[in-house]
């Protein structure tokens, strides 16, 4: 049993594309793989085999590896309800709700739950890739430290660092960042990995030979710039979108300041007939054929951010003209009469007013409701594959119209002229039969076939691929077999 971990010089350096692809490498070369993240702040989010909520990432590079996601993969995941405070999950579970300096306390013992999933992992896998958050080099999170080298030195694993070189300053990047490093760090510090480079090699040469003089590290690999690649984010969403030349359904989606699983829309985003767009605060709202209110991780404060940017008013006109919604979890709450969070659950406690346009209220309630779920919509009888991640339970008449049925009960709403669709299911687009069915619910008929999960499963032998025709996997494999003895002396 093994441990490699992948650290980067920032947050977004690239580490979660590293992690996924050497997971697909050596899956391919018949090792037992494992991804693991100590710690995670994210609101994408994935339900696992074992009935818990670890970080989308993560999710994806289980896949990458040939592997159904656990818990024990994200032991820490921390999802952001307010700037200062975020619900602290442990090992899938939810723990309660922590403001900054709190959980900063509470690191310690947190810890036990990170060491305690990765021994677990380690029992049932030959190796174990994981990965870093942000940058081992935050000063002022050094003490206590579980994401980056805190884990690092508690495992006695080796950590190749990775800089993006798009973003300019990537020789300051990781030369201040080992700088910054304790002895011991630097020196379980093995080598570089360069991220994301546009242009000629001999010109990047010279700099890459003063680097490994100056630090003594050797660069393992120079990734060059993935073009059109299409995966699962971690937390940042794109708000622009291409032009497309067969667009006949334009989607636009609030960026919501506490949006959950964005990810949800990337099967439009790749969609040939569709134009998707974010639109985020104080920007207008153009005319659309469907409007999608998101999941949030703070439904009510959202939903009266929502109401302040005005879109209270533009949904209603937009019906008016005979366009048609869609609520996705907290979204889907938004659509009803009223959003009651009496216990504070995520974020105020509070009730507040829904959009009415679903005759329907929530209410949260502790304990929240974690599942994998199969169906069928009910009017086409197509299959549809989900999940579920929600406090809140709903009530109301618009429940006898369902959306879906799903393990045997009835899900989601309709509302009579089938303009106003809500749901608590993700992931409706990333299967054929669903996502066509829902196309052409949302008016695009004869919608083109998107094979949403072969298209992940290209992009991550894409990346792979990439990964050993660009970096010394033998060198990265050398690193992984010495970690192997050492745990078998």
């Amino acid at each position: 049993m093994a441990t490699l971990m992948i650290q980067g010089t920032t947050s977004d350096a690239g580490k979660s594309t590293v992690v996924a692809a050497l997971c697909r490498a050596l899956a391919r070369r018949g090792i037992s793989v494992a991804p693991f993240k100590p710690q995670n702040m994210a609101l994408n989010s994935a339900v696992t085999e074992d009935g818990g909520e670890i970080g989308r990432s993560t999710a994806l590079q289980a896949q990458a590896a040939g592997v159904t996601p656990h818990s024990d993969m994200n032991p820490v995941l921390l999802k952001p309800e307010t700037d200062r405070g975020a619900q602290v999950i442990l090992r899938g579970k939810v723990h309660g709700h922590m403001d900054a300096l709190d959980y900063h306390a509470y690191k310690r013992t947190a810890k036990e739950s990170v060491m305690a999933a990765w021994q677990a992992l380690e029992s049932r896998f030959d190796v174990i890739i994981a990965e870093g958050a942000g940058s081992p080099a935050e000063i002022n999170l050094r003490k206590g430290d579980i994401a980056n080298m805190g884990f690092a030195e508690a495992a006695d694993c080796p950590v190749l660092l990775v800089g993006d070189i798009d973003r300019g300053g990537v020789f300051a990047q990781l030369v201040g960042t080992l700088a910054l490093l304790s002895e011991s760090e630097q020196a379980r510090t093995k080598g570089f990995i360069i991220n994301r480079f546009r242009g000629d090699m001999a010109l990047l040469n010279p700099g890459l030979e003063w680097l490994e003089e100056r630090t003594g590290k050797p660069v393992l690999g120079t990734l060059p710039y993935l073009q059109g690649l299409v995966l699962d984010a971690e937390d940042s969403i794109g708000l622009t979108h291409a032009e497309k030349a067969d667009q006949t359904l334009n989607v636009i989606v609030p960026a919501l300041p506490r949006i959950s699983n964005h990810t949800d829309f990337d099967p439009l985003r790749l969609h040939s007939q569709v134009s998707l767009s974010f639109i985020k605060a104080d920007q207008p709202i153009p005319a659309a054929d469907v409007i999608i209110l998101p999941g949030s991780k703070s439904t009510a404060s959202d939903l009266e951010w929502l109401k302040c940017q005005g879109w209270d008013n533009a949904i209603q006109r937009h019906l008016r003209y005979g366009g048609k919604v869609l609520g996705i979890c907290g979204g889907f709450q938004m659509l009803g009469e009223w959003v009651d969070d009496p216990d504070g659950l995520e974020g105020k406690p509070g009730k507040v007013a829904g959009l009415g346009l679903l005759n329907l209220t929530t209410r949260m309630v502790a304990g929240k409701q974690l599942r994998n779920v199969r169906g069928v919509t009910i009017a086409e009888g197509a299959a549809v594959t989900g999940y579920e991640i929600h406090n809140g339970v709903s009530e109301g008449q618009a429940l006898d119209s369902p959306l879906f049925e799903v393990d045997g009960r009835n899900e989601g709403a309709v509302s009579d002229d089938g303009q106003i669709m809500g749901t608590y299911l993700h992931g409706l687009f990333d299967h054929t039969q669903a996502c066509r069915a829902l196309l052409s619910r949302l008016g695009l008929q004869n919608a083109v076939h998107l094979d949403y999960q072969a298209h992940r499963e290209r992009e991550l032998d894409r990346l792979a691929d990439m990964l050993e025709a660009n970096v010394d996997i033998e060198a990265v494999i050398a690193l992984i077999d010495a970690g192997v003895m050492k745990a078998v002396k």
